[in-house]
């Protein structure tokens, strides 16, 4: 049988000590001091090592990046160096090819002056002056050789005074 007290009584509630006296809360307050200081501590070397690990990631991708760049960096070298010697050679070859127009044409111009019956042993050109030396078996082969070169705007025939005054002066007698 069950039994069920319906009066009730009158209970005292209980009190709890919650009151800390001194040589009690100095102990407390230092081990919580402490505790937030090693936790203030355990987090800044948290962070710490977490941009740690991002900076030595950052390095090594721009070891990388750095290495690709060399070798980047030496085909360019290699490139602008085959360009200016590519560029130097361009320049060469028009210096010549503008410098090849006047002999080209001197050359055309005398080897379709020259008759059959005379040839050329040597052409010289010292700046604007050409000497021509060769043989001839007749002088008319000569007189049309002189003929057909005066008929040219790149040449021009040559007044030398010095010539015409040793041909005027009579030989000086010893």
């Amino acid at each position: 049988m069950i039994r069920i007290n319906l009066i009730g009584v009158e209970r005292q509630p209980t009190r709890v000590a919650a009151s800390f006296d001194l040589s009690q809360q100095v102990p407390a307050v230092c081990a919580l001091i402490a505790l937030l200081a090693a936790g203030g501590t355990g987090w800044w070397y948290w962070s710490l090592r977490q941009e740690s690990q991002r900076l030595d990631a950052e390095m090594a991708a721009a070891s990388r990046e750095v290495a690709k760049l060399k070798s980047a960096l030496s085909e360019v070298e290699k490139f602008e160096a085959r360009s200016a010697l590519l560029q130097e050679r361009v320049k060469l070859i028009e210096q010549l090819r503008t410098g090849q127009a006047v002999p080209v044409q001197l050359l055309d111009h005398i080897s379709r002056s020259v008759p059959d019956s005379l040839w050329l042993t040597m052409l010289q050109q010292d700046g604007a002056t050409v000497t021509i030396e060769g043989r001839s078996t007749t002088l008319i082969a000569l007189s049309d050789f002189v003929g057909n070169l005066g008929s040219s705007a790149i040449l021009q025939k040559p007044i030398q005074e010095e010539v015409l005054l040793a041909s005027l002066r009579p030989a000086a007698t010893e």
